[in-house]
């Protein structure tokens, strides 16, 4: 790829993991799982909110969240939860100075500090944690 298409990839190039690295797909995840807990956020005020028309308006509105689809979707938001936390702890103790190493010079190429190894294996690590708790989560609504 020349220097003249690399600025040509559109949204494919934003999310490009091997352009940008694991630091980027982190920072999209992060995104994104915000917006989803801010979605499961609203929808389960309104969810609970359904007790108010009572026993019937409740078990109305259970039968349609106790679905396999129902069930996939709290999967994923259990998934979305962890990794939200365990990357947004590594993101506030790189903020805090650490895991980030001693300040050095910065010679060419400069590679920033907060993107050491350690930070590295903390977004890995919120990946890998956030598929134990989704799988757990699908292993105790399916029963098996």
């Amino acid at each position: 790829m020349t220097k003249q298409d690399e600025h040509k990839e559109g949204i494919g190039g934003m999310i490009n993991p091997r352009r940008y690295g694991i630091e980027r797909v982190a920072y999209l995840l992060m995104r994104l799982s915000g917006l989803g807990l801010l979605a499961y956020f609203i929808g389960h005020i309104y969810e609970t909110s359904s007790i108010l028309k009572g026993e019937i308006g409740w078990n109305e509105f259970l039968q349609l969240t106790q679905t396999t689809e129902g069930h996939a979707i709290l999967a994923i938001v259990i998934a979305m939860c962890v990794f939200h936390t365990v990357n947004g702890i590594r993101v506030m103790l790189g903020h805090g100075g650490i895991g980030v190493g001693k300040p050095a010079r910065p010679d060419y190429p400069y590679l920033p500090a907060s993107q050491n190894i350690r930070h590295k294996m903390g977004i890995y690590s919120a990946i890998i944690l956030a598929a134990i708790a989704m799988m757990y989560g699908l292993t105790v609504m399916f029963g098996e």
